[in-house]
């Protein structure tokens, strides 16, 4: 399963004291700070969408925070603005805010068709 922002919010087990799906150990809220910007990621995990050291593109765009920020195996490392581990990996769930972009690694697309066929 590979869940961006909206959906990493769906996973987690609570958004503004509202229950959500539990899959991962995250609570979630509503902030009146927007996140907003182009981002080149790392993955730092093997996951059904990118094995470990798979660099990508994409971009953030919320209003929110999750606490945790980032899994015991994060997806992403960032780099800039600020150098931070982002999102979650566990079973076979890839779940972050980065809204990635595919075509800055091809790969990802038969990599993530690949495991959903085989799962």
């Amino acid at each position: 399963m590979a869940a961006e922002c909206a959906g990493l919010l769906y996973l987690c087990r609570e958004l503004d004291g509202q229950p959500m799906c539990g899959v991962l150990d995250a609570t979630a809220r509503m902030t009146d700070r927007l996140t907003l910007g182009y981002r080149d990621a790392v993955a730092v995990s093997d996951s059904a969408l990118a094995p470990a050291g798979t660099r990508m593109r994409g971009h953030e765009f919320h209003r929110t925070a999750v606490e945790p920020g980032a899994g015991e195996e994060a997806a992403w490392g960032l780099r800039a603005p600020v150098r931070r581990m982002e999102g979650f990996v566990r079973r076979g769930v890839h779940a972050s805010y980065l809204h990635t972009h595919w075509a800055s690694e091809p790969g990802v697309a038969r990599r993530f068709v690949e495991r959903c066929r085989t799962s």
